[in-house]
């Protein structure tokens, strides 16, 4: 008789050789694997994918039939963006922080198995099955827009200059529709989910070798060590999953990344966050406990046997009054220092919003306008733009520099152009190659 499926699986997150925080999140239980890549300043990024990490895990321990599972994934994908946007109207700085999301949810009824699949953004999703490897989702950016229109080759797409510009995340501000599938699942099936730090830098030949020799757990081992052998200019979180016969002993779940921090925990008093098997390395202790000293009932003895406080009145309040003093000393030099710190954060960020109803780089940040610079006003009118980009634009898109800003105009501008008529402001198509005249046909004489 055969056994019933399961899936044995492994998770790990590094966060690279360049990067100073983990913006990843990963999670991977019996039921359900999921990979986050989190984006934005304030370390909002980590607060992105560990919220919608923690989101989509409380279907885990759900048993859902196929219907159920596309539904309950769409709903979970919604729930975090409205989250997260809870989240930034808690703490505006945060704007402009957002993640992908790439989950798999286990079907499985006895010997028969399904995957439903949920992807929004550029994380993805591979399938080994009998040697062969298969990308699962499709990349939600701007260059898969052009390969798809076949402006610009898989190849050349590895290279393009706007490679991470995201046409669909949760940011908590656009709803972002997510793709969802189902898909048979065999034994001997093996599944990966990675962020981009993996796929960026390893091939699909290197982790098709990778995923067909190894175990789950020593999979993501080398699959991330790889990575950073490479450079990892980017944070790394993989998850790997062996679809198998009979149940996996070991199977409990697994967070890592960003969701399993405690700090990052702390700062997300609205999400529930799953339990987790095994404590992640890369996540930093918990500061130590401070010990106050003694409760202030406790007062010192003079001789006499009276409190001393009460021998000393005088001496008490001066002490009291310096006290107040200095705390307030250190207030004001906080204050001073954080809107100095402010004030020059502020002037470092760079965005892409609208100006008079055309498309315009600013310096600055876009949820506080009134502190911010307009640098340029492009020719782009933002009702050129597809409803998505115009959406994004009208919100404010956060660019790294004025550098990233011009690539994002840039990357605006193509997405103008392709309507029909061409804009005016849209560059010259290069003029078709003249064919070449006919030769006239040579007659040989009879």
């Amino acid at each position: 008789m055969t056994m019933a499926l399961a899936l044995r699986y492994a998770a790990r997150s590094d966060v690279g050789v360049v990067r100073q925080g983990n913006e990843d999140s990963g999670y991977a239980a019996p039921r359900l694997l999921i990979v986050a890549d989190g984006m934005g300043g304030h370390a909002g990024g980590e607060l992105a994918s560990a919220t919608a990490v923690a989101t989509l895990a409380d279907i885990a321990d759900e048993d859902l039939g196929q219907g159920e599972a596309l539904t309950r994934l769409a709903e979970a994908v919604e729930s975090a963006g409205a989250t997260i946007g809870l989240v930034v109207a808690d703490s505006p700085e945060l704007a402009g922080m957002g993640t992908t999301v790439t989950g798999l949810y286990w079907l499985a009824d006895g010997d028969t198995a399904r995957i439903a699949i949920v992807h929004v953004g550029d994380s993805r999703g591979y399938l080994l099955r009998d040697g062969e490897l298969s990308q699962i989702t499709h990349d939600h950016t701007y260059v898969q827009t052009l390969v798809d229109s076949g402006r610009i080759t898989e190849e050349e797409a590895h290279t393009h200059p706007r490679r991470n510009l995201l046409m669909r995340a949760l940011d908590g501000m656009q709803v972002a529709e997510p793709d969802l599938s189902v898909r048979e699942a065999r034994l001997g099936d093996r599944y990966l989910l990675c962020s981009d730090g993996l796929h960026g830098v390893v091939s699909n030949d290197e982790i098709a070798r990778i995923l067909s020799s190894r175990e789950p757990t020593v999979c993501v081992t080398e699959l991330v060590d790889l990575a950073l052998s490479r450079g990892a200019p980017d944070n790394v979180t993989v998850v790997v999953a062996h679809v198998i016969e009979g149940e996996d002993a070991a199977a409990l779940p697994v967070v890592v990344g960003a969701a399993g921090e405690p700090r990052v925990r702390a700062r997300l008093p609205r999400v529930h966050f799953p339990d987790d098997a095994q404590v992640d390395p890369n996540a930093p202790d918990l500061p130590p406990v401070v010990d106050g000293g003694p409760p202030t009932s406790e007062l010192p003895m003079v001789s006499g046997g009276a409190p001393a406080a009460s021998r000393q009145p005088w001496s008490r309040q001066r002490r009291t009054l310096a006290w107040v003093l200095g705390i307030g000393a250190a207030v004001l030099l906080a204050v001073i220092a954080l809107v100095l710190v402010g004030s020059a954060w502020v002037r470092s960020q760079w965005y892409v919003g609208t100006s008079n109803g055309s498309v315009a780089v600013y310096q600055g940040v876009s949820t506080f306008p009134s502190l911010a610079t307009l640098v340029t006003v492009t020719d782009i009118p933002v009702a050129d733009l597809p409803p998505l980009e115009a959406g994004l634009v009208t919100n404010g898109i956060s660019a790294q520099g004025q550098a990233g800003a011009d690539a994002i105009v840039a990357g605006l501008r193509d997405r103008a152009c392709v309507a029909i008529p061409r804009p005016a402001y849209c560059p010259p198509l290069p003029a078709p190659t003249p064919a070449p005249a006919p030769s006239p046909s040579s007659s040989v004489a009879p």
